[in-house]
């Protein structure tokens, strides 16, 4: 199991969230929303825009993100970092 970057902000991860077709759709205060549209289904994904995120928050984005594209976690760890 790769591990998980521990100096990950969130706007970070968002940028590297672009590979997989995710923008930026809006900011409220000091949260993310993401958007994608992967084989005609929106996925919406929050993202705390803090510095570093915390382990346990980056662990569930990832493992939601993995169950839209359906692909395994470790696969997109791999293709993100």
């Amino acid at each position: 199991m790769p591990k998980l970057p521990r100096d990950l902000s969130g706007k970070d991860l968002a940028a590297l969230l672009s590979k997989f077709g995710y923008s930026i759709s809006r900011q409220t205060g000091s949260h993310l929303q993401l958007t994608s549209n992967h084989m005609g289904f929106e996925h919406h994904i929050t993202i705390p825009a803090h510095d570093p995120l915390k382990i346990g928050t980056l662990n569930a984005i990832l493992k939601d993100i993995s169950r839209y594209l359906s692909m395994e976690r470790d696969s997109l760890i791999k293709d993100l970092f």
